[in-house]
């Protein structure tokens, strides 16, 4: 269809007005137009003139009336859509709360949450404690669940829409201040007067007008380049309270590069990657044999015909305390839910809503009804390698982490309080444990690889990655592991009611998909989902036999399986096959990978063969949680990674703000920031003298570059001067206080080894 453009000004020839003023050289024109199709009514058109305006360029403001029920005008039906399904999203403005009104916040939400409490106390009251509910008061009491969820979700949205005002990120400038607001304040008035005097181009108004104008915006440019100085008075601060989480706010809003990912599969329109995501997302969350998923279904189905379980403890409950606790402890500057709710609106909100709270969450502890609010969720994919920019992202490049509703946050930190009996995992677990880290995991490794070595043996190693561990897992299969747990059937129906039925949509950028249907799978990004995980794949722990000199140690989805011999490690890995076969869990044979270490470790082996003939090849460095083990006589560790890390962090900061700020400055951003960088993990790893004293070369090489010397004495003066410890001073002090920490813990792991 041939569309015919007609120039918006012939409909208004009553308003026609210059578009295009340049006060220096004296010039105007009617050079900006708005062109739209014939088909389009046109309702109103004005030329803007704003008080501060700095461009030569006016606004045009168009009102148009747009019809979206012809069939034939496709992409306009979707745009519409687009917008539509946009204003129930969260919104793409960010709320200030440290300019917000958070003592009006407080009372609003006091006020208007206080009609709950008494209707949460008479449905409380009602509802016994030991009696089974009839279907229709079952379903009454759904419909009210559902009701307060949504209650306190609106009053919370309302006080944080009136009292805390939102603005596009770097909206505010951190460098404005009362000078500026009086600078823009004279401006703004001198134009206005300049306009009731007829917009003359001369004389004493004009002038006036003129002279304010050119000194506002000359006072900009000079704080915008004083800015960087200023800054990083900000960036010491900040490193002084330790709060990482403003400096790299700060960080990332004024030095990082907005050259994100933003082709993804060839395709860089926002709405086509979005659904490239949507499709990949919606196909990850499923089974991986479709015959094993209908057979852990039937197995669940007989298991939960006749299961009751241990009996429900009388002192389960949420109490307000708890809840307020919990809260509490909620980390702000988070990204909000798909309600648009955060962890500051129950910071600031009345202690009422605790206690709210609490009667809410009994509710559905004895109803084991989950609001439909809680399975709803957005889902944002973050790029698995740092360079995103250089290579061809595709949908397999990115994980998908799952932003819950926060109240679903709150419930499941409640729930899990009650729930550590039964989730507990094997002790050659080392993930989602308080007080254990990956730190942990590779100190293990190193002692059972030492006992083997010293002994004139040769170990075997094999890391196993699995294919979308996470994604993957099978929640009929999780609810037999809790099953065999005799976790009480009450918070196991709670636990089937708060998986099934999920729903969750894709976010990239601005734009949103449509929804699809969760039915496999823990969200990472939920409080459950790794103590969940761990349980799912504890059978794998099970399979460490010290006595036959067979290990198996795990770190989430990280699996690292260690044998005396090739046949053993063979063998090993087949029965760690079987327990992932019967979880419908599948190995990434592309990311796995077998070495040795020992005095025959460059002898040549023959492969490490799975059941399905996919060969794991033998190679000289493997990555294990952050760290590489080389292929050597002893358990050694390369560093050559952590050393370009160390660089790259470096040279970014010094960088940016080498020749502005202070040397002081700039050093506690080196300690802060790039020397956990450097030396990750390394106080599990064996180190030599000259290992150690490599990595002091590092740091002095960036000391030489920082005050432009070559001098080792005058780098060891500066580094004495500011206080600076190196490596050599580091490692030591922090190594001994790992070992004992280590030798002092309760993993019965641990202390055998």
């Amino acid at each position: 269809m041939t569309v015919r453009c007609h120039v918006v000004m012939i409909f208004f020839p009553s308003r026609k007005s210059v578009t295009y003023v340049n006060e220096s050289l004296r010039q105007e024109s009617c050079i900006d137009y708005a062109m739209v199709s014939a088909e389009r009514d046109v309702v109103d058109f004005v030329v803007l003139s704003p008080d501060i305006n700095f461009s030569d360029h006016l606004p045009l403001s168009i009102t148009l009336t747009c019809c979206t029920s012809d069939s034939s005008c496709c992409v306009g039906n979707r745009a519409v859509t687009k917008n539509l399904t946009n204003e129930i999203k969260p919104a793409q403005l960010q709320l200030r709360w440290d300019h917000g009104d958070k003592s009006s916040f407080y009372e609003y939400t006091g006020c208007f949450l206080s009609h709950l409490l008494a209707e949460l106390d008479n449905r409380c009251a009602s509802v016994s404690d030991k009696c089974c509910l009839v279907s229709e008061q079952h379903s009454d009491l759904q419909e009210f669940i559902d009701y307060v969820y949504d209650e306190i979700i609106s009053v919370l949205v309302d006080a944080s829409n009136i009292y805390v005002p939102t603005y596009r990120k770097n909206f505010l400038k951190f460098w404005w201040n009362e000078e500026l607001d009086l600078l823009k304040e004279a401006s703004v008035e001198s134009n206005k007067l300049w306009k009731a005097a007829g917009k003359p181009r001369q004389g004493p108004v004009f002038d006036k007008r003129q002279s304010s104008r050119a000194q506002y915006r000359r006072r900009i440019r000079e704080c915008e380049r004083m800015s960087t100085e200023c800054y990083t008075n900000d960036l010491h601060e900040s490193l002084l309270t330790k709060n990482n989480t403003i400096f790299w706010k700060c960080w990332r809003s004024k030095f990082e590069s907005v050259n994100k990912c933003v082709e993804v599969e060839g395709s860089v329109d926002a709405n086509n990657i979005v659904e490239k995501f949507h499709k990949h997302f919606s196909t990850s969350y499923s089974f991986n044999n479709m015959r094993r998923a209908e057979s852990l279904k039937e197995e669940y189905t007989k298991l939960r015909e006749n299961y009751c379980g241990f009996p429900l403890a009388d002192d389960i409950y949420f109490d307000t305390e708890m809840v307020s606790k919990v809260i509490d402890e909620l980390k702000c500057g988070k990204a909000a839910d798909i309600a648009g709710l955060t962890a500051e609106h129950l910071h600031y909100s009345h202690p009422m809503l605790s206690v709210i709270l609490s009667k809410f969450f009994h509710l559905i502890l004895r109803s084991r009804y989950i609001p439909k609010g809680f399975k709803h969720s957005y889902i944002v994919p973050i790029p698995k390698i740092k360079d995103c920019r250089t290579k061809a992202m595709s949908c397999d490049d990115f994980r998908g982490i799952a932003i819950s509703p926060i109240l679903s946050k709150v419930f499941e930190h409640c729930l899990l309080k009650h729930l550590q009996l039964f989730i507990a995992s094997n002790d050659n677990q080392f993930g989602f444990k308080k007080g254990y880290g990956c730190s942990h995991a590779i100190y293990t490794v190193r002692r059972i690889v030492n006992r083997f070595v010293s002994r004139g043996n040769t170990i075997n190693l094999c890391a196993i990655d699995l294919t979308k561990a996470f994604d993957k897992v099978n929640h009929h299969g999780l609810y037999i592991k809790l099953m065999k747990r005799h976790l009480p059937v009450q918070l196991l129906v709670l636990i089937e009611n708060l998986f099934s039925g999920c729903c969750a949509c894709i976010k990239w950028e601005s734009c949103w998909s449509v929804d699809f249907v969760i039915n496999f799978g823990v969200r990472q990004g939920s409080v459950l989902s790794p103590f969940l995980f761990a349980i799912y794949i504890d059978d794998i722990g099970n399979l460490c036999r010290p006595e036959h000199c067979l290990y198996t140690i795990l770190y989430a989805d990280d699996i690292l399986l260690l044998a005396p011999s090739v046949t053993l490690l063979e063998r090993l890995l087949h029965d760690c096959e079987y327990v992932l076969s019967w979880l419908d869990m599948a190995i990434n044979f592309k990311k796995s990978f077998c070495l040795r270490i020992g005095q025959r470790h460059d002898m040549q082996c023959a492969s490490i063969s799975s059941f399905s003939g996919q060969v794991i090849p033998w190679t000289t460095e493997i990555r294990y949680l952050g760290v590489y083990i080389v292929c050597s006589r002893i358990f050694k560790c390369s560093l050559d990674i952590s050393k370009r890390s160390f660089y790259r962090a470096a040279n970014a900061i010094f960088g940016k703000i080498g020749r502005h700020a202070s040397e002081d400055v700039i050093l506690q951003l080196i300690s802060s920031k790039c020397m956990p960088v450097l030396l990750y993990g390394l106080e599990a790893c064996p180190l030599t003298k000259t290992v150690i004293s490599s990595l002091d070369f590092v740091v002095n090489r960036f000391f030489m570059k920082l005050f432009k010397t070559s001098d080792i004495n005058i780098v060891k003066q500066c580094q004495r001067e500011f206080n600076f410890s190196i490596p050599s001073d580091i490692l030591v002090r922090r190594g001994e206080k790992f070992v004992n920490r280590y030798r002092q813990c309760d993993n019965i792991f641990c202390k055998y080894m």
